[in-house]
């Protein structure tokens, strides 16, 4: 027994390039997040813009937007080369969008200043003694 046809199947064998997509949605083919919701929450929280302006998670994009994202520490600009709203691997989502250069040297030089900031940070192996702890203490009090 056949089952239904695919949407690739019923409209016509093969499916076609999306030229427009959702900010959110484009943003999770791209895996720049991995849920949806997280992408909208993210676009409606203001930590993407698109050419510049903060927009809706609704807005559509199209090819040769750019799409500056905020996450974290790390701030990306990308252009994007191509819309889908299927989320593929990363090789395919790596092929959506080309970062800008100065948005790399940004990023390179904040993980350089990040690693040179914990450069002196020695993270303890075991937890501290009760000996240990008495000192923290005392010297946090002075």
């Amino acid at each position: 027994m056949r089952s239904r046809p695919t949407i690739a199947e019923a409209s016509g064998g093969t499916e076609q390039p999306a030229e427009k997509a959702r900010v959110d949605r484009w943003l999770w083919a791209a895996r720049f997040f991995k849920t949806r919701s997280l992408a909208k929450a993210a676009v409606e929280g203001g930590k993407a813009h698109v050419n510049g302006a903060r927009v809706k998670a609704a807005r559509s994009i199209q090819a040769g937007d750019t799409l500056t994202i905020s996450r974290g520490h790390e701030e990306r600009e990308v252009i994007v080369t191509a819309v889908s709203t299927r989320r593929g691997n990363a090789t395919e989502a790596a092929k959506l969008y080309r970062e800008t250069d100065e948005s790399v040297q940004r990023r390179t030089e904040n993980d350089a200043r990040r690693r040179m900031e914990r450069a002196g940070l020695k993270v303890p192996r075991t937890r501290p003694t009760t000996r240990q702890r008495r000192q923290l203490a005392e010297l946090k009090q002075r």
